[in-house]
């Protein structure tokens, strides 16, 4: 049903307007920002198709598995979306990299190893929607506050090597006292390779010549994380 045909008091920006943001159910939050809808398709019932679960790129199942899902969209991941032309996408992912951006931004103000789910909660936001490796670090100070997070290195670990030298160069300038290593898993495990492990203890051991300890390793994919320490691995 198209939202003028819907009573006032129904209407999501109305609705908004009149009873608060919290009274919206998520498509209907959506479906503001959309605005219109395609040629026998409504703005409500294409928010519902962005919300649901799939990747087919066909009707009603092209979409993100709900606004988690939606929120480590990409530009090109929207392409998919029949009715997502140019500037709808451009003000999704405007509205998308700016709720990211907030969530870090509150993340990062607490001491960021409070618990080691503020942690994954926070890489997730930076790294899970990456297509490609990214191999990134934590510089922390002595009472866990982040100092910086930096992105080194690009590609798999196996294909990009990872310097230990650039790493422990980093680390003494941001004068960091503890880091957190991380990557991403595009493939979608967050199991950690071989190769992993042994790119961890190195770094370890490097970092630890100039008194600068390796807190953890967490690795991170599409909906899930892992912490190398909670599992014994570090």
């Amino acid at each position: 049903m198209p939202l003028k045909d819907l009573p006032a008091d129904a209407r999501p920006r109305e609705k908004l307007l009149a009873r608060g943001a919290d009274a919206l159910s998520d498509v209907e939050l959506l479906a503001l920002l959309l605005r219109t809808g395609i040629k026998g398709k409504g703005v409500l019932q294409m928010a519902q198709e962005l919300l649901q679960l799939g990747g087919s790129g066909e009707a009603g199942s092209a979409g993100f598995d709900g606004i988690a899902g939606l929120l480590n969209a990409s530009a090109d991941d929207l392409k998919r979306i029949k009715g997502l032309g140019p500037a709808k996408r451009a003000e999704l992912v405007a509205v998308l990299e700016l709720a990211r951006r907030a969530l870090a931004q509150r993340l990062q103000e607490r001491t960021i190893f409070a618990t080691p789910d503020a942690v994954k909660q926070y890489l997730q936001l930076k790294l899970s929607a990456r297509g490609h490796e990214v191999f990134a670090l934590l510089f922390l100070d002595a009472q866990n506050r982040l100092l910086a997070m930096e992105e080194l290195f690009r590609g798999t670990l196996t294909q990009t090597s990872v310097y230990p030298r650039e790493v422990v160069l980093r680390a003494l300038q941001h004068q960091a006292a503890a880091v957190v290593l991380a990557h991403n898993h595009p493939s979608g495990t967050v199991q950690p390779s071989r190769a992993d492990e042994t790119l961890t203890q190195t770094l370890k051991a490097a970092l630890a010549l100039v008194d600068v300890r390796v807190l953890d390793h967490i690795i991170v994919a599409p909906g899930q994380a892992l912490s190398m320490a909670e599992s014994g691995l570090l």
